[in-house]
């Protein structure tokens, strides 16, 4: 297997997947700005919601954002052209994961995805053929790459399918109820929702979904079923992209399959001009060092990071603890509210805080029924009235319904958040277990 790892391939596959990935760079973040992404999310807000720990990370005033947005979309087509590619995509990984952190209040899985997928890319010799920098600089050029290359890609990508597959074993989905009301409210055609929300559909769907995560990769490492997967994957990701409206993901996710079709398919469909690698099938060392000693470790951790939420205390679908970098992905529907007490130590009298002043209606739905951002809320008031000279005690009241279940107490109403800490990696005990005492559905 090692032997394999280093063989010599066409490297047309990498080189057809930087073209298409450096397009799809162009595409999330010009079309963040042409939607209103960036509006809703970074210009219109008073206050951002920062992944906790990175409050530092704040968007530029005014329009900044536009042009921080406009330069993420130069630099995703430079990479797509290979133009100083090593460079560009640094820069753009850089922007990114800033994007990444400074904001969850429009949290999603592929937006993770493409960090990680602009790191692998960032150490792999994509910019060999077909590129400005080849062009500009001949000796660049070259028609091969270490086999390890595509194998990388491949187990980045099953890793997202089986962690999918895998977080789905939950009832609200086995019985179909999220998928129920997934369709209700996704399906952007009236005409279409009574037959979507059918109870023979929505099963279809949720079975359907499933097999599909856990058998994709499977199917299209296999020459006998590659086409049938292949033809599979298309229907499965218009379809998700159609009725779930969620950006470049669906393309996002099929152009991992330049990496299953042999080198020398791609060649021929992608790249008719590119000469035959006569060293094709030779053993190699390129990148050796690379594979051992950040590849290996890299997955390594992707492999644990999704298990974590094993060693903190509680169900991770009701605390949340654990659900960030773990592929859990359109699992549940949490709905709820929050009220917060705020106290003035002083005098003992309630404050009163007007949130919409401040928050965006899309801030505040999100907010009441995670902890974390519970929690940055508390941390906001404390300071916004320590400005004011007062020193408070705040406490929330927290009913969250998973799939529309009962209500139950999030958040220990006893607890004063203004003065709780926020464990990164374990159970915070101010957020109460799924066996507390229900309340009737709101």
């Amino acid at each position: 297997m090692k032997q394999r790892l280093f063989l010599q391939i066409d490297n047309a596959p990498l080189i057809i997947f930087r073209i298409f990935f450096g397009l799809l760079l162009a595409c999330e973040t010009f079309g963040a700005i042409l939607t209103g992404w960036v509006k809703s999310n970074f210009i219109d807000p008073a206050y951002t919601f920062s992944h906790i720990g990175f409050e530092w990370l704040q968007p530029l005033p005014g329009y900044g954002m536009y042009f921080y947005f406009s330069a993420m979309g130069i630099l995703g087509l430079l990479v797509a052209i290979g133009y100083k590619y090593r460079w560009t995509l640094g820069l753009y990984t850089i922007l990114w994961t800033g994007v990444y952190l400074m904001q969850k209040t429009s949290y999603n899985n592929h937006y993770y995805l493409l960090i990680l997928v602009c790191l692998i890319m960032f150490f792999l010799p994509a910019n060999k053929y077909a590129s400005l920098d080849v062009k500009l600089n001949p000796a660049l050029q070259k028609l091969t790459m270490p086999a390890w290359c595509s194998w990388i890609m491949i187990a980045q990508i099953s890793i997202v399918y089986f962690y999918a597959t895998i977080a789905k074993l939950y009832p609200g989905w086995l019985d179909g109820t999220f998928v129920r009301y997934l369709m209700e409210y996704s399906v952007p055609h009236p005409a279409l929702r009574p037959i979507m929300t059918h109870k023979w559909f929505y099963l279809f769907i949720t079975y359907s979904g499933m097999v599909f995560d856990l058998t994709i990769v499977p199917l299209l490492l296999f020459k006998r079923t590659r086409t049938i997967a292949f033809i599979a994957s298309l229907i499965f990701h218009i379809f998700n992209s159609i009725t779930l409206q969620i950006g470049i993901f669906p393309f996002f996710a099929l152009s991992f399959v330049v990496f299953f079709y042999p080198p020398e398919t791609i060649r021929r469909l992608f790249l008719k001009k590119k000469p035959v690698a006569i060293t094709a099938g030779q053993p190699t060392n390129e990148g050796k060092n690379i594979l051992h000693y950040f590849f290996l470790p890299y997955l390594i951790i992707q492999l644990l990071l999704p298990l974590r939420h094993h060693l903190i205390k509680g169900d991770v679908l009701w605390t949340e603890e654990g659900h960030r970098l773990s592929w859990r992905m359109m699992l549940r529907m949490r709905s709820g509210y929050t009220h917060f007490k705020i106290i003035d130590k002083k005098t003992g009298e309630e404050e009163m805080f007007n949130f919409r002043s401040v928050f965006t209606p899309k801030q505040i739905h999100n907010m009441e029924t995670r902890p974390d951002m519970i929690w940055q809320t508390a941390q906001y008031l404390k300071r916004h009235f320590k400005e004011l000279g007062k020193d408070v005690e705040i406490y929330a009241d927290t009913k969250v319904s998973i799939n529309k279940g009962a209500y139950k107490t999030l958040i220990n109403p006893e607890t004063d958040l203004a003065s709780a800490k926020w464990d990164y990696f374990f159970h915070n005990e101010w957020v109460l277990l799924t066996d507390n005492k229900q309340t009737s559905k709101k």
